[in-house]
């Protein structure tokens, strides 16, 4: 890209970024967690056709992307880099950011199920723990998931079948957008065999009334970093 190039793409970006409903959505969506476009017309303050239109622009720039999670279609922002961008925005206007405020129950919040994995709190604390000591790493597909060898003698030490997830006729792992939390929580059949394992070794309980589930103390004991209980 040539200097006049950078230059006018640049300008595109500021463009797209200066109209204040979109700003807003854009800032909204620093706090890591996805939204749908019903919630961010909220944040702009524009109605809904207007908040399509909005975030059509925005996609169009590569500052926001969507992900769709069931019958539902969230955004989120692009990428570390916009993010980075939008900081340091902030840090010249002065500006507070307000935290994210989820509405679901506290019980479901926790922990629950989602299909055959473990979601909520705790699910998105196993994701982020993962990836966090390089156990976990994202591949060239997008939103799948490998194990690197260091992850994988790790949990086979704590009795995940790794072979047999990966016998599995569906991805081996993936990131599934959380309904509460807004973020990634860990899918595919890595995440199901983690949520076995986790019922076996009587990390989690569950509950006979619903998706809940309950942590256990053992959980507290033996894996609080792994479930965000640390």
């Amino acid at each position: 890209m040539d200097a006049s190039t950078a230059d006018t793409h640049l300008a595109r970006l500021a463009g797209a970024i200066a109209e204040p409903a979109r700003a807003r959505m854009l800032c909204c969506l620093l706090d890591g967690h996805a939204r749908t476009a019903t919630e961010l017309a909220a944040v702009g303050e524009v109605a809904a056709s207007t908040a399509s239109a909005h975030l059509a622009r925005l996609k169009e720039q590569r500052l926001v992307e969507s992900v769709a999670q069931g019958k539902h279609r969230y955004f989120r922002l692009a990428g570390s880099e916009v993010a980075a961008v939008l900081e340091g925005l902030l840090v010249v206007a002065g500006a507070p950011r307000s935290e994210f405020q989820p509405t679901a129950p506290s019980r479901l919040r926790a922990a629950r199920t989602c299909y055959d994995h473990m979601a909520g709190t705790a699910g998105v604390a196993l994701h982020d723990r993962l990836h966090a000591q390089g156990w976990l790493q994202a591949t060239a597909e997008g939103g799948a998931y490998e194990l690197t060898a260091e992850g994988a003698m790790a949990l086979e030490s704590l009795g995940l079948d790794i072979e047999s997830a990966r016998s599995s006729r569906r991805r081996f792992a993936c990131a599934c957008l959380d309904w509460s939390e807004r973020r990634p929580h860990l899918g595919g059949a890595l995440g199901a065999a983690w949520l076995q394992l986790s019922l076996r070794r009587g990390w989690v309980r569950q509950e006979l009334d619903g998706r809940a589930l309950a942590l256990t103390p053992k959980a507290k004991r033996e894996m609080p970093e792994l479930f965000g209980l640390a």
